[in-house]
């Protein structure tokens, strides 16, 4: 499969901004199973420096700065990317989760040894006593690792309600878990708590899935929207994707743009102002399939 993405993030300020710093990942990672064949990054107002590096998870970011009086701020990105097929690891054939766990905390764990930075606390997910209890029906003693994160996966999609007013960019894990209700971050977050109490590596992944219309309707421009998923260390498989929001591995309709800790490590745009007091925020996500792919 092959997409066209735009995103489309546009800030209205209610005073003049003097000066601001922004932080941009909107590039699509290159990966075995995702190639970007094409990125064109337009900032407004035309910022006085930009620069582009690669961060500490090795996402690539744009770093823009404004010293012009500006009372909007806008960007633009386009990418064209090409999706194949993910190889699925047999689930009943994995290493049973709790050796894994055990794993992470014994010396020269081979190439895995980096994945072991992802079991601990982040600014935004803390590892719960009560978020371990209720995930550990789902992982009994010598449960091969994938099945039992698919049956967590199941879980969350089940019990928990998607319900974009119920929760904000800001709102606590733990009052995700007690109300039941929130978005596709919120269900990350609360996934990545769960294994990490459990002393399993994950990861947060930020970036788009294609949504099909309902039938006999079209496609609206610009109704798509960012997306996130979780990412979990299995020895001799790498890292495997799964989506809680909607109970599935990720496949050729999840397009991957950064993975981190927690969203705060790689929120599509951010950054700091001088000036301003409030302001409007619109976000538009288009992802069109590409004819012929």
């Amino acid at each position: 499969m092959r997409y066209r993405i735009t995103h489309q993030t546009h800030y209205v300020y209610d005073r003049d901004v003097s000066v601001s710093h922004h932080v941009v990942q909107l590039c699509p990672r290159d990966l075995p199973s995702q190639r970007c064949l094409t990125h064109d990054l337009c900032v407004r107002p035309e910022p006085a420096t930009r620069t582009e590096r690669i961060d500490y998870f090795g996402n690539r970011a744009v770093l823009v700065t404004l010293e012009t009086a500006h009372r909007e701020f806008e960007v633009i990105a386009g990418s064209l990317v090409e999706i194949v097929p993910r190889l699925a690891p047999a689930e009943g054939l994995t290493t049973p989760w709790e050796e894994v766990a055990a794993r992470c905390d014994a010396p020269g764990w081979g190439d895995a040894a980096a994945a072991g930075e992802y079991r601990f606390d982040s600014p935004m997910v803390r590892r719960q006593a009560a978020i371990g209890a209720w995930a550990k029906a789902s992982f009994p003693t010598g449960r091969p690792l994938l099945e039992a994160i698919t049956a967590l996966n199941t879980r969350i999609h089940r019990e928990f309600t998607f319900d974009a007013r119920a929760t904000s960019v800001s709102t606590p894990v733990e009052e995700v878990f007690a109300h039941r209700r929130g978005v596709c971050q919120d269900f990350a977050h609360l996934m990545l708590a769960a294994l990490r109490t459990l002393g399993l590596p994950a990861r947060y992944v930020s970036g788009y899935l294609e949504t099909l219309p309902p039938p006999g309707r079209t496609r609206l421009v610009g109704a798509d929207a960012s997306h996130a998923w979780v990412s979990v260390w299995c020895p001799g498989a790498g890292w495997v994707d799964f989506d809680p929001t909607n109970d599935v591995l990720a496949g050729l309709r999840h397009i991957t743009v950064a993975w981190g800790r927690d969203f705060g490590d790689i929120s599509p745009v951010r950054g700091v102002l001088v000036g301003s007091g409030h302001h409007s925020l619109r976000v538009s996500v288009d992802v069109e399939p590409v004819a012929g792919s």
